[in-house]
């Protein structure tokens, strides 16, 4: 898994499914991947391309699912999720249909492309929709083991993937019915984290460690829905709470993790850290439009350095 794209790791795995169950369906909207190219070649008869048709790829999606089909349809994050946003709402949502919307290019994935193609709203519009399930993955290892759990679902479910291949957190014997895990106690801080940022706060974690301050991390992956208790059980051993996410600061986890406090009665200080109310029309590769968000190693750090003083 290490040199395995998360689209990659998610398409093998429904593949080896499929070859035994014929009712699984793919309907992709004009993406090709290595993955896909043995659906196509293997599987004919369970791969539909839509051409550049992402409103109607939810809408075939939907027919096929009503007809007893297992469906994952498959496109760039924006174009999956922003411009599907009705048909997703009224076909998917609204009727509670076990479609499951896999995309790639989580947040500034598709960093050369610019803010039409940059993905940082979706989880706030996809979320707000009932019935939905939102599942980010971190690595590849997860990302496989996410093909299993959506063939699985009994409703509409949004899988993230990031367009980087990154190095593995977790091992294959790995379950991820929880919805989150600790992957490292603080005393001093929880950085609860998501997809690609979950990387950024091991890196981050290592630096406040040369400031005496003990940063524990959570993987928060199970966007929608969290599990509440776990969630509040593991955050309770900090003293402060920062939320760290590639995505718009508003509705995103920091947004979530800020509800269920609030909703709990929890008075634990927190910080959100993510991408202000703007759109960044920079280019010069993802690092560097990170790095102008404060999205980096050195500028997260210090934010929290700065927060805690």
């Amino acid at each position: 898994m290490e040199n395995i794209s998360m689209r990659d790791a998610f398409f093998d795995k429904v593949y080896e499914i499929a070859k035994e169950d014929r009712n699984i369906i793919i309907v992709s909207a004009d993406m090709g991947a290595p993955s896909l190219d043995k659906f196509r070649r293997d599987l004919s008869s369970q791969f539909v391309n839509v051409g550049i048709a992402e409103q109607n790829m939810v809408t075939i999606a939907t027919g096929l699912a009503l007809s007893g089909k297992k469906v994952f349809t498959f496109a760039i994050m924006p174009f999956a999720t922003s411009r599907c946003h009705e048909m997703i709402k009224v076909d998917l949502s609204l009727m509670n249909i076990p479609v499951t919307i896999v995309s790639v290019g989580a947040g500034f994935s598709y960093d050369d492309s610019g803010p039409t193609h940059h993905s940082i709203e979706d989880i706030a519009i996809i979320r707000v929709l009932p019935n939905m399930t939102i599942l980010n993955s971190s690595d590849s290892v997860m990302a496989a083991k996410f093909a299993e759990m959506s063939c699985k679902m009994s409703g509409p479910n949004y899988v993230r993937l990031d367009r980087e291949t990154l190095p593995p957190i977790y091992n294959q014997d790995d379950s991820f019915s929880d919805g989150l895990t600790n992957l490292k106690a603080g005393r001093d801080v929880c950085i609860i984290s998501t997809g690609n940022m979950v990387h950024r706060a091991f890196e981050v974690s290592n630096k406040l460690e040369q400031h005496s301050i003990n940063a524990g991390i959570t993987d928060l992956y199970r966007l929608k829905p969290i599990n509440e208790k776990l969630l509040l059980r593991n955050i309770e051993q900090s003293k402060r709470i920062v939320t760290l996410e590639e995505h718009l600061i508003t509705g995103g986890i920091g947004s979530a993790v800020a509800e269920i406090l609030a909703d709990n009665g929890k008075a634990l200080p927190l910080k959100r850290i993510a991408i202000r109310d703007k759109y960044y029309y920079a280019y010069g590769g993802r690092n560097s439009i990170q790095s102008i968000c404060g999205l980096d190693t050195d500028s997260v750090t210090k934010t929290i350095l700065e927060w805690l003083q």
